[in-house]
């Protein structure tokens, strides 16, 4: 369990970095719209500080994180690491206290990176399939041998009883039995490769029939991949797809046991890579609630550069610059921190900006299994992302209806003039596709606040999720990010400083899960 913050340590004042004029232009600009504290108030007369943000400080903020500079700050790459000194500085501007066991308000965390081979070959039934047309190497070593296919079924591990596959290729159909799905096949692959590699077989090739379009598949599963670097090497040996869109391989492996296959790939390359969750928080002010926390997250990380990394892309503009998704959340953020630590509420907050939330949630996922600060003193979690807004008048809270905290949301954004509106795409289960879902499984309620949208198909979303257009120009409703940046803090305001501890609604998937952090019945 991490130790708690509330010894008693003294407040080190650290002077600024310099990151560029850019930066320095912005951090100045923030700094002169902070209003003085009021000491021994939590309530000080006149505007609370998220009042007074200035919209063209706002803006600079979101222009620099969104910058074609930084090359759509994928994670691992050096725009990401930018963006991340760019937020740790706001937080050193703002007088965020670094939390213990980070430092310069950093966690790093370890990634490793795998890169598909460009090119890769099977020979079978006088035919060469090659990588990226019927093919699709998933994982494993280069390899080029040619050697006797063996048929084993799905490939699990009571499907290997009889066969003797050692030094050979071993051909089985993708998905589980009654569930060749493309993520039930994903979610098997692990086992099958262990499976495969506990028998000798020098590499595995499934047989994909499922309903993703195989180019689909091929655009996704051929890019570089992310995962946290901190599990035991997996059994590793060459692993490959093959398109068999109308069962003809199946039938015909299926009965040509010890048919000769020719196989050549040049392997996945593991690079090691460090990035890094950006953090601080706030002492509060009341003498016993300061010991609890409401956590405020949004991540940093983006989709990167390059013709591969998404649709819209052109040899124009193949930048995802991620103004929406979600250099508008880290505004947000960086903005609840002048304005929280201006003025603490009664309860003491946590500041996060996570990394590899576009690669799977991996920040976040990191820092809920390596807490720096205990769990169980983290009693509320407001997560901010989006795709889009195309509701200027209301934000999107996804999870509204699930905790106790409703009221007060709908209070903190009213004070903005903003509405508070339902997640208008549950078929989409946005709830668990975000930050917010690593807390809430531990028992943490934790919703995201999100901008505005009717349906994931409205233009103000479907033309900029995920595609180069999503830029901090002219066309960005730069008033709304304001309301938007406004109606957040004072949220967390509202909730920091609430009498009682919000809860999940009774009933809610994740409850078990509190009762089992908080120790409650």
């Amino acid at each position: 369990m991490p130790p708690s913050p509330f010894a008693p340590t003294p407040r080190v004042a650290v002077p600024m970095a310099a990151l560029t004029a850019v930066l320095t232009a912005v951090l100045s600009a923030a700094c002169s719209t902070t209003p003085a504290l009021h000491p021994g108030s939590s309530h000080p007369p006149g505007p609370l500080p998220e009042a007074r943000f200035d919209a063209r400080t706002l803006e600079a903020q979101l222009r620099f994180q969104a910058a074609d500079e930084l090359m759509g700050r994928l994670t691992g790459e050096p725009g990401a690491d930018v963006a991340a000194r760019f937020i740790a500085e706001h937080f050193r501007a703002a007088g965020l206290r670094p939390v213990p066991g980070a430092e310069d308000y950093a966690q790093p965390v370890p990634f490793l990176r795998t890169v598909p081979p460009a090119e890769a070959h099977l020979a079978l039934f006088d035919q060469t399939l090659r990588q990226g047309d019927e093919l699709l190497v998933l994982d494993g070593p280069p390899i080029d041998a040619e050697a006797e296919a063996v048929y084993a079924g799905h490939g699990l591990p009571d499907d290997y009883d009889g066969l003797d596959v050692a030094g050979k290729i071993v051909v089985v159909r993708a998905g589980r039995p009654g569930d060749g799905n493309v993520q039930a096949a994903l979610r098997a692959a692990a086992e099958k490769r262990a499976a495969a590699a506990e028998h000798g077989a020098l590499a595995l090739v499934e047989l994909y029939r499922g309903a993703l379009p195989w180019p689909t598949l091929v655009s996704y599963l051929s890019r570089p991949r992310l995962a946290l670097d901190e599990a035991p090497p997996a059994a590793s040996l060459p692993h490959l797809w093959l398109h068999d869109s109308d069962g003809t391989y199946a039938d015909r492996l299926q009965h040509g046991q010890g048919m000769p296959l020719a196989l050549r790939s040049g392997g996945f390359r593991r690079i090691r890579v460090t990035s890094r969750n950006v953090l601080g928080w706030i002492e509060g002010r009341h003498p016993e609630r300061r010991h609890e926390f409401v956590v405020l997250t949004a991540h940093y990380d983006h989709l990167g550069a390059g013709r591969a990394n998404g649709p819209g892309a052109t040899p124009a503009d193949s930048i995802f610059n991620g103004a929406r998704d979600n250099a508008m959340g880290v505004v947000a953020v960086l903005n609840a921190a002048y304005a929280l630590a201006a003025v603490p509420p009664d309860r003491s907050v946590l500041l996060m900006a996570f990394t590899g939330e576009e690669s799977g949630l991996l920040g976040s996922r990191y820092y809920t299994e390596h807490p720096l600060l205990p769990l169980d003193q983290m009693v509320y979690a407001l997560n901010v992302d989006g795709a889009g807004y195309s509701d200027t008048s209301a934000v999107t809270l996804i999870g509204l209806g699930r905790t106790t905290a409703d009221p007060l949301i709908r209070q903190g954004a009213a004070t903005f003039g903003l509405d508070v509106i339902p997640d208008p795409a549950p078929e989409q289960n946005l709830f668990d596709r975000s930050d917010n879902v690593h807390f809430a499984a531990r028992g943490i309620p934790a919703p995201t606040f999100s901008p505005g949208f009717r349906a994931f198909s409205d233009p103000g979303v479907a033309h900029y999720y995920h595609r180069p257009t999503d830029e901090a120009n002219d066309d960005f409703d730069f008033a709304y990010l304001l309301r938007f940046t406004q109606a957040y803090t004072h949220t967390a305001r509202l909730i920091a400083n609430a009498a009682e501890r919000p809860t999940w609604t009774p009933g809610d998937p994740y409850e078990a899960a509190a009762r089992a952090l908080y120790g409650t019945q």
